[in-house]
């Protein structure tokens, strides 16, 4: 899944933030909720219109871009 399928940015959707593609819930939600315990299934629960396919890409770029600041 290509990172503009997942993400989008948008100045007239939550000012801006970066939200899952056809959302309003910021990518940034997905992080702070799995920093403070919360499981996948309990985010996927919580903000049901963000698609596990959504999720599992942002982890892949995420990671793909520490690989990058590593190396």
């Amino acid at each position: 899944m290509d990172v503009n399928d997942i993400m989008a940015r948008d100045p007239d959707i939550m000012s801006g933030a970066l939200v899952f593609k056809g959302t309003r819930v910021p990518v940034e939600a997905l992080f702070g909720n799995l920093a403070s315990g919360m499981s996948l299934a309990e985010f996927l629960d919580n903000f049901p219109t963000v698609t596990r396919e959504q999720v599992e890409g942002a982890l892949v770029a995420a990671s793909e871009d520490l690989e990058r600041l590593v190396a």
